[in-house]
């Protein structure tokens, strides 16, 4: 992702978030965890979709114990059956889904900068930690 395309998507996370009235964000249920920043959902057509969480960047799993300490946290986070919205920021250059994924209204990016889990890609995205992004229920 280049640094454009990261500094828009963290605009958009930190200025941009429509509520879930306006727009009904698409619902999916979680399937996996690969690390700690990529999942596969299933979409409401039962496609299998894989998406790389938007705007943060996890330790790789081969940086211990980092890595496994960051993927362990969002299986915590994102169980497996989880129901979730997502909002779609673009797609990266190995055609995954690179998105804004919500739980109970609240951002999961934003909830795991908050934590300390990620590295934030772009210093607008530091402003993710004093700003609340979420949804209004519908």
């Amino acid at each position: 992702m280049n640094k454009a395309s990261v500094l828009a998507a963290a605009l958009l996370l930190l200025f941009g978030v429509p509520t879930v009235g306006q727009t009904n964000l698409p619902k999916m249920t979680v399937v996996s965890v690969g690390d700690g920043d990529t999942l596969r959902f299933r979409n409401q057509q039962g496609q299998l979709v894989t998406i790389r969480l938007g705007c943060v960047d996890a330790p790789e799993l081969k940086q211990n114990p980092w890595g496994q300490q960051s993927k362990t946290r969002l299986q915590q986070v994102l169980p497996v059956d989880q129901s979730v919205q997502v909002r779609q920021i673009e797609r990266d250059k190995y055609k995954r889904l690179v998105a804004e994924v919500f739980v109970n209204n609240r951002s999961v990016n934003l909830a795991m900068v908050q934590e300390g889990q990620y590295e934030s890609l772009s210093a607008v995205s530091q402003r993710m930690r004093s700003h609340q992004t979420t949804i209004a229920p519908s």
